[in-house]
């Protein structure tokens, strides 16, 4: 009796549990159904107040399940694209994302309350653009709907965030940071709705990529983080308390602040690992790295800090200071089972670079040394400024460098030698004043060695024992000794002894021999070769002063030898190819560098020297010296156009100037202008058989020209150009790589029209209307002004006149001829012949006035003078005196262009507009 009690109340019981588990699971499957439209209905309200970015999604579900135990909405295949200026870009897009709705607000509630969010699957694209404007601003701001209280409003009040096997870019093209988070995983729990609220967050990435500045700094790391952040919506910034990070194999403690700014951020980082092991911290190096790691037995102690603090605003190149302090203590370094390995190795180094800017840029090192076996590097070194550095420095060394390379497995380098090197240096580095830091020191290296991957054989028994010493930290107070510097290369070995000192007014003596392939030395150092087999052939003995050379005081000079130089290639600022100098032997005598027979080229031109050169050692070491020289040169071709200037016509714009609204007008790009070097002082008597100048092909070209402090002067020049001798004199100067003045005089006898004009673009573009006209003429005319960056003239800055006499000329279907012949009903009008005419005019602001003069065809007597404009205006008044004797004449005016001239009867005209030149 007491079983079957037992057995009914456990029946009963069951019984309940199940009904109750059946009305549970009813509940789970029925309320989604009965919710589901008020859910859905305050979810696309919601999204259409509070986002101002296009959502779209494929389908919607509510569910019990996707989540358990949470009701979750979700939105299938969702896309939700970016704020201004990337509204038409997405910037999420999801297989899954789910909203956790609070069951007691649907039943209790008229709000609909979400307090979770899941993400699967997921692409987040966050985009800045250079001026800082990010595409991540969807949410709309609650001022503007503070007005509209709906009582159904949605609440939106998170609780948990969780993103599952997804990926996020951020680009950032103002700050040009960029990083990918792949296989990207997170959980965050916090009162996300509250305007001040802690984030608790687990995250791990399979691969973090970190690049500023298209410069890789980690690369598929692995990260394991536990954060804390507190968040502060009203003032959008995040305050990152406790934050434990693990990189591969690296613990780092990272704090700070960011701040989001209207323009920009503010930053305070601080990421720090203390007493980390060498070998972790190289897990989280770039991945070359990683390789070299895998093959080398790696200890020591390893502390880092790096701070980074301040505004980063960039339209106003306002940039945070960054801090780096590495120190490593008892290191060891083993590469690949090396017999020699590196230990004791210590390293403590701090660098600032306030501002981001590197002219600030301090680095002091405390300490770098280290020991194989007896051999040590012992240094420590302080640098502030680039431009005009201050420098502490102190460098001991007596080392195996093929022990070394070896131990610290050196890529792509062999070395061997015996390094032993003691040197000091205390003060200001400061060409401007004259200043070099006091220095006292030796550097000796003994069976020197080098080989690369990039070629096959390697420099050899180098030898270099050098002496560096300045006691009073100026330029004239320092002297290097290097006896003797020697290394043999393929084969053939190559001496210098030098004794150089009073660097004020430098005192050289230096002794040079030997034979170099400039080509294969530059191989063995680079994977770029020269397009060039240049090859050096030395026997030198210079000694002397820089004052002595510079005042003419030769006969102080000890200079001799013979220098030879094949294919040689040359390379200027000033010029976009390189000049080859094909083959020539230098004699050197004195302060005289003669040549004979020396052969160069430059693009498509050829050359031909004979003469010398003087003051070359001032020249070359320094940046005030002058080269002088005399000599005459010959070329069968020379193409002109190929020595100007490649400088861009936009080089100069600032940086921060406004953008200014499109035109259809476009600035073309110019080339730039042939700039003389100032330090050059060169006499040339030059002549070529062919020169192509701005599609000019000149002929028998003749010249004595000068180069000095940056002019070009052209004395009785002369060439043949279609058949006309031409004599010019001339003065050429660069005033900047756009801008150049000139003045020329020239005289070209019988000139013919017709050829003129079928030959020569620049006489079809300033004498258009000559296309139909034959005959002969001459010319003598004066003309300066400036060209512009394509090396052509600037109309409004010529200045000049002379006289073209006209020898025998017809015009033909010249439209001005023909207006005057309708105008007069003068058939014989439209085709004169013109002979010994003499017409002398001017030019300025733009303007050619043209003198009066006068001419005679079939018993008319035309007297025409006035003004045109360069640009194809006219104003001219004629006179059209009439048969027998031209005593009676018709007066007229022609106005218009020359392509369409406007001829009236009378006398009455307006002067044409000058356009005068603004610079």
């Amino acid at each position: 009796m007491q079983k079957s009690k037992s057995r009914s109340i456990v029946f009963k019981i069951a019984k309940y549990l199940g009904i109750t588990f059946a009305v549970i699971l009813a509940l789970l499957f029925l309320t989604p159904i009965v919710f589901e439209d008020q859910i859905k209905e305050q979810i696309k309200k919601t999204a259409n107040e509070r986002l101002s970015a296009e959502l779209n999604y494929s389908d919607v579900s509510v569910s019990f399940f996707r989540h358990f135990p949470s009701l979750t909405l979700t939105l299938d295949n969702l896309s939700l694209n970016g704020s201004a200026p990337y509204k038409n870009e997405k910037f999420i897009t999801a297989k899954e994302v789910s909203f956790g709705i609070n069951v007691a607000s649907l039943i209790f509630s008229k709000s609909v309350k979400i307090d979770q969010i899941y993400l699967s699957d997921s692409f987040i694209n966050v985009k800045v653009n250079p001026n800082g404007e990010a595409n991540y601003n969807i949410y709309k701001s609650q001022a503007k709907t503070a007005e509209k209280k709906d009582s159904t409003d949605t609440a939106l009040k998170l609780e948990r965030i969780e993103i599952l096997n997804s990926k996020i870019i951020y680009d950032d093209k103002s700050t040009k940071v960029h990083f990918d988070a792949l296989g990207f995983n997170y959980l965050g729990k916090g009162d996300l709705n509250k305007a001040v609220f802690d984030l608790y967050s687990k995250a791990k990435i399979e691969k973090l990529n970190i690049i500023y500045e298209d410069e890789p700094y980690l690369m598929n790391k692995k990260v394991d983080a536990d954060l804390i952040t507190k968040v502060n919506i009203n003032s959008l910034s995040f305050f990152f308390q406790q934050n434990n990070l693990k990189i591969n194999q690296l613990m780092v403690d990272f704090k700070g602040k960011f701040d989001i700014l209207k323009d920009g951020y503010n930053m305070d980082f601080v990421i720090k690992s203390d007493n980390s092991d060498l070998y972790d911290v190289f897990t989280a190096f770039p991945p070359k790295y990683i390789t070299w790691l895998s093959k080398t037995e790696l200890k020591g102690n390893t502390t880092l800090l790096f701070t980074l603090k301040g505004d980063y605003i960039t339209s106003q190149n306002i940039a945070p200071d960054l801090n780096l302090d590495v120190k490593i203590d008892n290191g060891f370094v083993n590469y690949n089972k090396s017999a020699f390995p590196v230990s004791n190795l210590n390293l403590e180094v701090q660098t600032k670079v306030p501002s981001l800017n590197p002219d600030l840029l301090t680095v002091d090192a405390k300490n770098l040394s280290l020991n194989i076996n007896k051999d040590y590097i012992k240094s420590k070194f302080f640098v502030k400024g680039a431009n005009t550095p201050e420098i502490n420095a102190d460098l001991k060394a007596k080392i195996d460098l093929g022990k070394l390379t070896k131990a610290l497995g050196i890529p792509d380098i062999e070395l061997k030698g015996s390094l032993a090197g003691d040197i000091q240096a205390n003060g200001k580095f400061d060409q401007k004043n004259k200043l070099f830091p006091v220095t006292k020191g030796v550097f000796d290296l003994e069976n020197g060695y080098v080989k690369t991957k990039y070629y096959p054989n390697p420099i050899t028994n180098i030898i270099i024992k050098s002496k560096i010493d300045n006691q009073k930290g100026t330029f004239e107070d320092l002297t290097i000794k290097l006896k003797p510097a020697q290394f043999t290369f393929e084969g053939k070995p190559v001496f210098v002894e030098a004794d150089l000192s009073d660097f004020n007014d430098l005192t050289y003596d230096i002794k040079a021999k030997g034979e170099l392939d400039v080509n294969k030395i530059y191989k063995v150092f680079s994977q770029k070769g020269l397009d060039l087999d240049g090859f050096v052939k030395a026997d030198l003995v210079l000694k002397g002063k820089q004052s002595d050379a510079e005042k003419g005081n030769y006969s102080k000079l000890h200079n001799k030898g013979t220098l030879e130089l094949r294919n040689i290639g040359i390379s200027s600022e000033y010029l976009p190819k390189k000049f080859i100098i094909k083959e020539g032997i230098f004699k050197i005598n004195q302060d005289k560098m003669s040549f004979n027979n020396f052969l160069a080229a430059y693009g498509q031109s050829d050359f031909k020297m004979n003469g010398y050169l003087q003051n070359v050692f001032n020249y070359v070491t320094t940046n005030t010296g002058v080269l002088k020289g005399s000599f005459k040169i010959s070329a069968r071709y020379i193409n002109v156009d190929e020595f100007m200037s490649n400088t861009s016509a936009d080089a100069s714009v600032t940086k921060n100037s406004a953008p200014k609204p499109e035109t259809k007008t476009q600035t073309t790009a110019q080339t730039g202008v042939i700039i003389i070097p100032t330090n050059l002082n060169l006499q040339l008597l030059a002549n070529a058989q062919k020169v192509n100048f701005d599609k000019l092909n000149l002929q028998n070209a003749t010249g004595h020209l000068t180069m000095n402090k940056g002019k070009l002067t052209m004395q009785n020049t002369g060439f043949d150009l279609i058949g006309c001798k031409v004599a010019m004199n001339a003065n050429y100067q660069a005033v900047t790589p756009q801008k150049a003045n000139f003045d020329y005089a020239i005289k070209a006898s019988d000139f013919d029209i017709k050829r003129a004009y079928n030959e020569i673009e620049v006489f079809r573009k300033m004498a258009s209307a000559a296309e139909k006209a034959q005959g002969i003429v001459s010319l003598d005319y004066q003309l300066k002004g400036r060209l512009n960056g394509n090396m052509e003239p600037v109309y409004p800055s010529l200045v000049g006149g002379g006289t073209l006499s006209v020898k025998d000329v017809k015009v033909r279907g010249l439209k001005m001829f023909n207006a005057v012949s309708k105008q007069t009903s003068s058939e014989s009008m439209k085709n004169p012949d013109v002979s010994k005419v003499d017409i002398k005019s001017t030019i300025k602001n733009n303007i050619m006035t043209v003198e009066r003069f006068k001419f005679k065809f079939a018993g008319f007597r035309p007297r025409i003078e006035g003004t045109t404009s360069l640009d194809g205006k006219l104003n001219l008044k004629m006179r059209l005196g009439l048969p027998p004797l031209g005593i009676f004449g018709i007066p007229l005016t022609v106005t218009g262009t020359q392509d369409n001239p406007k001829v009236k009867v009378g006398r009455k005209t307006e002067d044409l507009e000058e356009t005068k030149d603004t610079e």
